[in-house]
Formats: structure tokens, C-alpha cells, sequence
């Protein structure tokens, strides 16, 4: 062969793969659904406990990025789990203006809900603009409240043996755990909702063993195989998807979200979680 057939068509295959690649990354995967199941293994755990599930969900991203009637479809498919407890970890909107009250509205008709517990945290998106509005934050409290969806905002509530926690948003106005964390009791099982996982890395957990649950990491939502994504919104680079072990009796875990920033993903499937609460050995 020719040498400038041979780089003709070297080059005509790169094309095509690149093309391939990103029609994929922005078509295929931002609506490639995966339900990822995990045990949670939780000290304490009441018998009556044992294999019932919580079903995570995170960072929605309701707004004008991407066609969020994906997410409508998620939530019809994830309702056919059945869930006993469903935890929201924040980011429900990408505010730009007043219509993503109107589109979260619509969406949280579709809301997936547990048998005995449907609760939430806010994300930092859920407050507006450079996360300082307050009044934001309020509204989508307000709608996902009426939705049938607890907020928790620094606060505990006990449900059926379960002790969750709520910490509202590491980046936002109200971020307060030290009074809630310090009051702890780890005789029973605790499972702690937070959106950053960053705030894992803060010495606030003197008292706190369980699971703590977060999002808002996306995975990077695009990540190269075999390597680490390149683009993280945390300080601590490890803290990018899955189950983290932290030691001293606490086990971290980050959902690859749900919605998108951006309509885009690359090795970083969309996510929703079921756990299976199983007794800690």
C-alpha cells in the first residue's frame, strides 16, 4: 500500500472512531440507565431490617441542559423496585431562572418514594447562583416538600430502626453538622446524607459511625479507561464514585448522578442505586 493511501485511510478511521465516540458521549450514555445494587452492612441493624432497601438517587439536574423527561423515565423504572426507604442527595435543578421551579414541579410529580421513608438533602445547584440564594433554596425545598419528600436540613429523624442524618450542602448557606454529628449514637444504625463527599475529609466525625451517602461528583462523567476522569468538583481526587471505605467504622459511597451538567458521558454511566441493609458481622 501506497504510503499516502496508508495515511489516507488512517486518517479516515480516526474520523469515523472520534465521530463514533462523540455521537455515543452525547446520545447513547447521558440515557444509558444503570441500577447498581449493594449491600449496606449497618451495625445495629433491627431484624426486621434485614434485606429490605434504600434507593439512592442524586443530582437530578432538572433544567434547560438536557431533556429531563430522561429522568421522568428513570423514576417510572425505578418505582417498579418498590423501595422501602428512597434517600435524594441533592441537585434536583441547574438554576437559570424561575422555569426550573416549573420543571422541577412537573418532575417531582413522577418522584420515586419509599414505603416508609422518602427524604432528601440539598445540593449546592439548589441554591442559585455561586450557591448564595437563599430564597432558591427555599422554593425547591418547598416543591420536592410537597412532593412528599423530607428535607433534611443539619436534623435526624428515626424510621423503623434507621437513625438518618441529613447535612445540608457543604458549599451552600446553611451548613452546620457539628451540633447534629455530636449527638450521635452509634448503637444504632446510622446512615448520614450529604451531597459533597469532601466534607468526609472534615474532623467533624469524631462520633459518627455508619454509611455516609453523597452525589455530586457525576463520576468526572467523563472518564478515560483505565484512568482516573480528569475533572473532579472535589478537593480530595479520591472521592469520585462507589463504595470508599474511610475506616474507623465508616463507609462512604458516591453515586454517579443521575442527571447531567451537561449532556455528555463517557465510561460514567448514570446511576441509581438500591442497597439491600444486611447486619454488620
Amino acid at each position: 500500500m501506497k504510503r499516502r493511501k496508508f495515511i489516507k485511510r488512517s486518517f479516515t478511521g480516526l474520523l469515523t472512531a472520534g465521530m463514533f465516540s462523540g455521537l455515543y458521549a452525547w446520545q447513547i450514555e447521558p440515557f444509558w440507565l444503570e441500577f447498581v445494587s449493594k449491600k449496606m452492612s449497618l451495625k445495629n441493624l433491627p431484624k426486621h431490617n434485614i434485606g429490605k432497601t434504600i434507593m439512592q438517587i442524586s443530582d437530578i439536574h432538572v433544567g434547560n441542559k438536557f431533556d429531563f423527561s430522561f429522568i421522568i423515565d428513570s423514576f417510572k423504572k425505578a418505582q417498579k423496585f418498590n423501595p422501602d426507604f428512597v434517600v435524594y442527595t441533592g441537585d434536583y435543578i441547574t438554576y437559570e431562572n424561575k422555569l426550573q421551579f416549573d420543571q422541577l414541579e412537573l418532575v417531582a410529580k413522577n418522584l420515586v418514594k419509599g414505603k416508609y421513608a422518602t427524604l432528601g438533602v440539598l445540593g449546592n445547584h439548589d441554591y442559585g447562583f455561586n450557591w448564595s440564594n437563599q430564597k432558591v433554596a427555599n422554593r425547591v425545598t418547598g416543591i420536592l416538600e410537597n412532593a412528599g419528600v423530607q428535607i433534611l436540613s443539619n436534623q435526624s429523624i428515626n424510621i423503623e430502626g434507621l437513625h438518618f442524618i441529613g447535612l445540608d450542602d457543604y458549599w451552600g448557606l446553611n451548613f452546620n453538622p457539628m451540633p447534629i454529628l455530636k449527638s450521635v449514637n452509634n448503637e444504632k444504625s446510622n446512615i448520614v446524607l450529604c451531597h459533597n463527599p469532601d466534607v468526609c475529609d472534615l474532623p467533624i466525625w469524631e462520633h459518627y459511625e455508619g454509611w455516609i451517602l453523597s452525589g455530586h461528583t457525576h463520576g468526572g462523567q467523563c472518564k478515560p479507561p483505565f484512568l482516573n476522569p480528569p475533572m473532579l468538583p472535589v478537593k480530595n481526587k479520591k472521592y469520585s464514585q462507589g463504595e470508599i471505605d474511610l475506616a474507623t467504622g465508616r463507609t462512604l459511597y458516591i453515586n454517579r448522578a443521575l442527571g447531567h451538567l451537561r449532556q455528555i458521558r463517557f465510561n460514567v454511566r448514570p446511576e441509581i442505586t438500591v442497597f439491600e441493609l444486611e447486619q454488620k458481622t
